[in-house]
């Protein structure tokens, strides 16, 4: 409720959105006089474990680095108050996703030109690079976790380590937003920190074109569209793979099953399997760029084989962000 005063010192200004198991809402911390968001976890034990395992993961980021230096989330402080368990962060503008389509109803010249992705995609692989230091892999980075903290200066905050692993844990396969999902996930092979960099190419991709480059409706279309556009799968992922009888026929062609329909309606039981043909193209075609090392920079984020993916460090030395020419 708008001028609430939460736990004695959190006065509610504002609501700002909401999130599959939390509401974020804009508040002054009558204590310190700032700004600052609230994020509210719905009470739901599931939603309460989860939100502690975030907190911790915020907690050790915060403690071993400077999150201006290193463009991550800074956390305040956080309590259990009337049920709930709230989190006070840093107050941040709208995500990446959101302004996008801010822009672009409201017919706005296009704010993501290739020096602004310079200074975005520099930001986000200092962040990444400096994570995986610290063992952990992101695990959910898409447009909606980045949030701008200066539009005029270009300064982006990476947010929502709710999914975050350290590289020891036991790897979920039910990780990363599907269209930002590395092709290793998806197989059921075993990942690391490269898989953040499969989801930062895809991001860079959207953000230049305006389209999500890997749009599909199931995984299985989603790696038609990865081999239609970047190329075929290696054959270790093959034989690795824990998922590939689910994905691929013997002759490895792409399938799908869907339940075989009549006239009468759907026969129970019985499936179809569907063969998927990916649609040949290439990464220029779809970025429509004629600057060939921002092509090259998204094209090494996106090779299949993460073997041949750059770590964050590596990435940061490419020439499209060591030469500036723009």
């Amino acid at each position: 409720v708008i001028n609430n005063l939460v736990a004695g010192r959190y006065q509610i200004l504002a609501y700002l959105g909401n999130a599959a198991f939390s509401k974020a809402v804009k508040c002054l911390d009558v204590k310190e006089n700032k700004l600052v968001c609230l994020k509210i976890i719905e009470n739901h034990k599931d939603y309460f474990d989860q939100s502690l395992d975030e907190i911790k993961v915020l907690r050790y980021i915060n403690a071993n680095g400077d999150s201006e230096e290193k463009h991550f989330l800074k956390v305040y402080d956080y309590f259990y108050y009337k049920e709930h368990l709230f989190i006070v962060t840093e107050l941040l503008k709208d995500n990446l996703y959101e302004f996008y389509d801010y822009l672009t109803k409201n017919k706005i010249e296009n704010y993501f030109t290739l020096p602004r992705l310079q200074l975005i995609t520099k930001q986000i692989l200092e962040c990444l690079d400096y994570i995986h230091s610290l063992h952990l892999i992101h695990c959910d980075l898409k447009p909606e976790n980045i949030l701008i903290k200066s539009i005029t200066d270009t300064v982006i905050k990476v947010i929502d380590f709710g999914s975050s692993s350290f590289i020891h844990d036991a790897l979920s396969s039910y990780i990363q937003s599907r269209s930002y999902r590395a092709p290793e996930v998806i197989m059921g092979c075993n990942y690391d920190y490269k898989i953040d960099l499969w989801s930062l190419g895809c991001i860079l991709a959207e953000l230049y074109t305006g389209n999500v480059l890997f749009q599909s409706d199931s995984v299985q279309a989603l790696l038609a569209r990865v081999i239609g556009i970047i190329g075929p799968i290696p054959n270790w992922m093959f034989e690795k793979g824990k998922t590939i009888k689910t994905l691929f026929t013997k002759e490895k062609l792409l399938y799908m099953e869907a339940p075989e329909t009549s006239e009468i309606g759907t026969s129970r039981g019985k499936k179809k399997m569907h063969i998927i043909i990916p649609k040949r193209s290439c990464l220029k075609k779809r970025l429509h760029c004629s600057d060939e090392s921002f092509v090259d920079f998204v094209k090494w984020l996106l090779n299949i084989d993460p073997n041949k993916r750059p770590t964050a460090k590596e990435a940061l030395n490419h020439k499209w962000l060591t030469q500036i020419k723009y």
